[in-house]
């Protein structure tokens, strides 16, 4: 089925209406059309959305696709920049993606980092008193990653640099005068970081990605810096997930005994049933780079494609009942699957998944263990709403905590 022939949304410019609709711009229409691909123009480009198992399929399986030009370029910048491993193809790809998969998943990082991160976060919290869960957490997870990949304390301790970090994914979604700023702040952020990987120390994670070897030369300073962001970046971006895990932990309040003491099973199913309700990723892009027939799609070269992450994730054939939140799904990160996709679909290893999901479970599941069985919060009035014209989306009050004090092991 050529593109032609595929439903049309019937307008001839839809930007506008992506970001009024947000997230759910690309599932509301194939509902609306009965279909699970659609033609569109956005920002002047013609586009192939889709929804569902063929489209993951597509972006995460099939061959002639590539990610170079599927991007705007602003969200390029900020999220992955030129040069980077998600803008590689083929055995280029596979060969830096093999730096991030020893360092992220085979190793002891998401341990080491969900040791530092209940640490700093129990500290800072008892300190607060009170404490906004996506700026505190978010905030902690840029000085605990910064601080793990061998950065001294002239990085991990930069408040401004920190932020800086945490607004690469926050703005990512939006466009105006913020977006630049946080463009220009990116920009001074790797300076810094240039400047500091003389000083790392042997065998760090950023002193790995910087002496990694392509060609028999190690990758180029301005390369190197990009790729330690794009190692650091995501873990900041876990605050996220966690502000959501705490909004379900405040509008459920039974989850608070539950999974006090629960096992670690109960605690991961817990976390992989927010990461399925909540909206992360809102799409992924993929240009062809030649004709592309994937099931019962014709594309053309040079045809934009853009599967839908979120509206996968809330697929009632997967999913039955996707509105309830049901920790019972038997969701895990460890087995690729086409509807469970709250970072990519596919094999982590040869495709363009993120290899960081190992690392975003344990970090969740500390948090978890903090709000849950160290501490006692209450919770002030506030707006736990989520905007899903917002991309990214986050609790509109970022989840409020009051009067955090430590749990009485007596009580």
């Amino acid at each position: 089925m050529r593109p032609g022939a595929l439903p049309s949304d019937g307008a001839p410019e839809a930007t506008l209406a992506l970001l009024r609709e947000g997230y759910r711009f690309i599932p509301d229409r194939c509902t609306r059309l009965g279909t699970d691909a659609f033609r569109t123009r956005l920002m002047g480009r013609k586009a192939v959305c889709l929804t569902g198992g063929r489209g993951i399929r597509l972006l995460y399986g099939a061959d002639g696709l590539t990610r170079r030009g599927a991007m705007p370029p602003t969200v390029l910048r900020l999220l992955q920049d030129k040069g980077s491993v998600q803008q590689l193809d083929g055995a280029a790809h596979r060969h830096r993606k093999a730096l991030f998969m020893t360092v992220l998943v085979e190793e002891d990082a998401a341990e080491r980092l969900a040791e530092m991160f209940a640490r700093a976060w129990t500290v800072r919290l008892c300190a607060e008193g009170d404490s906004n869960v996506l700026a505190g957490a978010s905030d902690t997870l840029a000085q605990v990653a910064c601080k793990w990949a061998g950065f001294d304390q002239s990085i991990s301790g930069d408040a401004a640099l920190r932020k800086a970090l945490v607004e690469m994914s926050d703005r990512a979604g939006s466009v105006g005068p913020g977006t630049m700023a946080a463009l220009l702040r990116r920009r001074r952020v790797e300076r810094q970081l240039a400047r500091a990987l003389s000083d790392l120390p042997e065998a760090c994670p950023a002193r790995r990605i910087a002496g990694f070897e392509e060609n028999g030369a190690p990758l180029a300073t301005k390369t190197a810096v990009v790729e330690i962001l794009n190692m650091l970046r995501p873990i900041v971006a876990v605050g996220r997930y966690i502000a959501f895990l705490a909004r379900t932990l405040a509008v459920g309040q039974e989850w608070q005994q539950t999974l006090c003491g629960a096992d670690r099973v109960d605690i991961e199913q817990f976390c992989e049933e927010v990461r399925r309700q909540s909206p992360f990723f809102p799409m992924v892009g993929a240009m062809t780079t030649r004709r592309v027939l994937h099931e019962g799609l014709d594309l053309p070269s040079g045809q934009w494609v853009l599967a839908d992450l979120w509206g996968t994730l809330q697929s009632q054939e997967a999913f039955p009942l996707p509105n309830q939140f049901h920790p019972g799904r038997q969701l895990s990160w460890r087995h690729p699957n086409e509807y469970f996709v709250p970072q990519g679909g596919g094999d982590a290893a040869t495709t363009h998944r993120c290899p960081g999901e190992r690392v975003t479970l344990a970090l969740m599941m500390a948090a978890v263990r903090i709000l849950c069985g160290r501490l006692h919060w209450d919770l002030p009035e506030q707006n736990l709403e989520l905007a899903l014209n917002r991309m990214p989306a986050a609790p509109e009050s970022g989840v409020l905590l009051s009067d955090i004090r430590k749990l009485d092991p007596t009580s």
